[in-house]
């Protein structure tokens, strides 16, 4: 068994054709710059790419292929340079009937199985070739369609306030999926504002396999969440083995902001964007414009739902360590980080292996201090709403 570090949820943003996949994101965020920056600058070892329905993503992949890029595992999955597994999925929108819509991740192991199941979905989704579009049908009938595709399917940022299954749908999954469906659930993705203490407040999650991963709409966000997984081989086998617990697989740490330097962590006005990082929430009206429009903060809403006060962990949760990626702390900007990859290879390296005085001697002793702290999860922090990030503050 090996340990790898895994990003499964980055988004394609243009084609190679320059037609957009996913709007908006950066025209870098191409299938070949994504590679490139997982396995080169970031250094993960597994990285999932949720725009595989699209035909747009999937002729690139088949350029990548054809240049002995991309290479088909037994397992499935597909080898990159040897030295990253990239893994094909969707992101899909579905609307329940009572009100809400939801993202949901599909992973299947192949292209051929991903064509398959893009015909199938084409029925529904008005736009292919786009991102996370809309099936107009509930949670349950797209988890019974990709299910017999032997697909690996993914709560996706459940608690957002912007399609996040409890954030927007519902106070309990079991409101809305039957004990099969429920079963075919591979994993719940916490988001950018909420961890596994946030998570297990709610009884129903006590099953699942947590992970967390960075929503990428940018080639510099990518690995700005990930997972710790101990499998035999980087493989879509294996990583779906590791979210079952099944033959000594397992996800061994999720690696995340602190809650409080997402984006939707409090509530906050949706007409003004106002919000109170350290206040009371706020449920009928905008205390600085009045407005009812108001948006439940992803701290709040489980606060409204959760069984307990406190989480309870089972006994198979791995810890959740808070993290950010470098390009978030204070003092390292381009130029240090440039500096710190040239050194010590990949921002993977750096934040879990790098010593205080290997980084002092790189990139000074005040920048290193930040680092330090911040990797540890030490940094002072001012919490985010209102679709600003939290940031880190000196202490």
């Amino acid at each position: 068994m090996k340990n790898f570090f895994a990003d499964f949820h980055v988004h394609v943003g243009l084609s190679e054709s320059g037609r957009w996949v996913k709007i908006p994101t950066s025209a870098r965020l191409t299938l070949r710059n994504i590679l490139a920056e997982a396995a080169e600058r970031k250094g993960l070892q597994i990285v999932g790419v949720v725009d595989a329905l699209s035909p747009l993503v999937r002729d690139d992949f088949a350029l990548l292929s054809a240049e002995g890029l991309l290479v088909l595992d037994s397992q499935g999955g597909y080898r990159y340079d040897d030295r990253l597994t990239l893994l094909l999925g969707a992101e899909i929108e579905t609307s329940e009937p009572d009100g809400g819509s939801a993202h949901t991740l599909v992973f299947l192991p192949d292209i051929g199985l991903m064509a398959d199941f893009s015909a199938t979905m084409s029925r529904h989704i008005r736009n292919i070739h786009m991102s996370s579009q809309n099936a107009h049908m509930p949670l349950a009938e797209l988890v019974r369609i990709a299910a017999p595709f032997g697909a690996l399917i993914v709560v996706a940022h459940a608690f957002t306030p912007h399609k996040g299954l409890y954030g927007s749908c519902t106070a309990r999954m079991a409101n809305i999926l039957g004990e099969r469906e429920m079963a075919a659930i591979g994993a719940v993705e916490l988001g950018l504002s909420a961890d596994s203490s946030l998570a297990d407040r709610i009884g129903e999650l006590a099953s699942f396999t947590f992970i967390t991963n960075s929503d990428a709409h940018s080639l510099d966000k990518i690995a700005r969440e990930y997972n710790l997984l101990t499998l035999g081989a980087a493989t879509f086998q294996e990583c779906a083995w590791a979210f079952a617990r099944r033959e000594g697989r397992a996800v061994a740490a999720n690696f995340g902001l602190d809650p409080r330097l997402g984006k939707y962590h409090r509530t906050f006005c949706g007409h003004c964007d106002y919000f109170d990082p350290a206040g009371a929430p706020f449920t009928d009206a905008c205390p600085r414009c009045g407005s009812s429009k108001i948006v439940r903060g992803v701290f709040d809403r489980i606060d409204d739902i959760a069984d307990w006060p406190e989480p309870r962990h089972p006994d198979h949760r791995p810890p959740y360590r808070h993290q950010v990626p470098l390009s978030f702390i204070p003092g390292v900007g381009g130029k240090a980080l440039d500096k710190l990859l040239a050194a010590f290879g990949s921002e993977m390296n750096v934040l879990h292996n790098v010593d205080a005085a290997a980084l002092r001697e790189v990139v000074g002793a005040k920048a290193a201090a930040a680092i330090i702290a911040a990797r540890a999860g030490e940094a002072a922090i001012t919490a985010g709403g209102g679709g600003i990030y939290g940031k880190l503050t000196k202490n």
